[in-house]
């Protein structure tokens, strides 16, 4: 059986990937930052645990490397870099940087772009012709494009092109792997996922990212001024494409199941959700009644609705989008049902975030009074 090699492996969708391969008994490599805090090991093996909901994970087939992305050989010894590479691989990029700000500009680009160049530079010097590389993108490298998005490279464009500098920077770095491909006979492949959300048949949720950091501000703000009635500037109508965990997961099993893949695939939800649906889940789950009015200006906002816009920055950009994606190459390999998010699902997960967030908040009111 071949060996996966994962390279920001700690993070919420490459750790779930690496549960999921431990089960099917692959032999695992994972490459984690060295933290401040605690070893590479003791990390990867503390967030497959509370995946695991604190049961044991049996490990036995993971090996974890302390690694850095930007420097020659990853700071890995050259000896240890040809037994990671060894034999057939499949090697997954998963590092990025979430940033999207212009101040964050040069970190975004040297970790999005720079990163992949080190990575293909350590791939294609220690693997032999039978590897593969997999750069795990965005569907939203598709940037403000309008129509279908199909998949196929797409050139680089500048920022008025893109909402932010982290859709720009993982478009740069799909035409790093074009190029790796064009010039240089890289087997390169690219995965765009959309926003990937919690498991759509448990609803547990372990990310904070996109609507669940929108239900995060609001729960903060529904217990500090609660039964209020608040505008935000959302388009109720427009949709967000999201796919489940565990579906994102069973995709990437498939692809590494399948020989011969398609260099480029768009992982994304087929029946996108309503922002209306969303935001009708928040309204049951918290004292907090939220009116979504695409017109509403800033000039029009009270202090509570300026609060919550502030907080939008990110999320903001994406409160009107209507995006269209071909799926013709994920189809051909995909032979699992898609288990689509939808408004029962999207309920499901916002409960569940939602009373965690409450849990902890409890946790810190006791400490605080001890």
């Amino acid at each position: 059986m071949k060996t996966i090699i994962i390279n920001g492996a700690n993070g919420y969708i490459a750790s779930h990937f690496i549960h999921k391969l431990l089960m099917q008994e692959y032999k695992v490599i994972a490459l984690v930052r060295p933290g401040s805090n605690s070893a590479p090991k003791e990390r990867m093996v503390k967030t497959l645990t509370e995946i695991n909901y604190g049961a044991y994970v049996n490990t036995a087939n993971l090996k974890v490397r302390a690694y850095s992305l930007l420097h020659k050989d990853f700071l890995i010894p050259p000896e240890e870099l040809e037994e990671i590479f060894s034999g057939e691989v499949d090697y997954f990029h998963f590092a990025a940087s979430l940033k999207f700000d212009f101040n964050s500009k040069e970190e975004i680009f040297e970790t999005n772009v720079g990163g992949v160049e080190n990575s293909i530079r350590v791939f294609s010097k220690y693997t032999n012709g039978k590897s593969r590389f997999f750069f795990i993108g965005t569907a939203y490298s598709c940037g403000k494009f309008s129509g279908l998005y199909e998949e196929k490279f797409y050139p680089n464009e500048g920022i008025k092109k893109f909402r932010n500098y982290y859709e720009q920077s993982k478009r740069f770095a799909e035409n790093v792997i074009k190029k790796h491909i064009d010039e240089n006979g890289l087997n390169g492949h690219v995965i765009r996922l959309s926003q990937v959300v919690g498991n759509n048949k448990t609803g547990v949720t372990k990310t904070d990212y996109g609507i669940f950091d929108f239900a995060k501000r609001i729960h903060n703000l529904a217990f500090r001024h609660p039964n209020q009635s608040v505008r935000v500037h959302v388009d109720p109508v427009a949709t967000q494409n999201l796919i489940p965990i565990n579906t994102v997961v069973n995709y990437l099993i498939r692809t590494v199941e399948v020989k011969n893949v398609p260099t480029i695939m768009n992982f994304v939800a087929k029946n996108p959700v309503k922002n209306i649906h969303i935001i009708k889940s928040i309204n049951k789950l918290l004292p907090v009644n939220i009116v979504p009015e695409f017109q509403l200006k800033r000039a029009e906002m009270n202090a509570l609705e300026r609060i919550i816009s502030a907080g939008m920055t990110f999320t903001e950009s994406y409160i009107d989008t209507n995006l269209l994606f071909d799926t013709k190459n994920m189809d051909k390999i995909l032979m699992v049902k898609g288990n689509e998010v939808n408004k029962n699902s999207v309920y499901k997960m916002l409960e569940y975030f939602i009373g965690n967030l409450a849990i902890q908040k409890e946790k810190r009111v006791m400490v605080s009074t001890l």
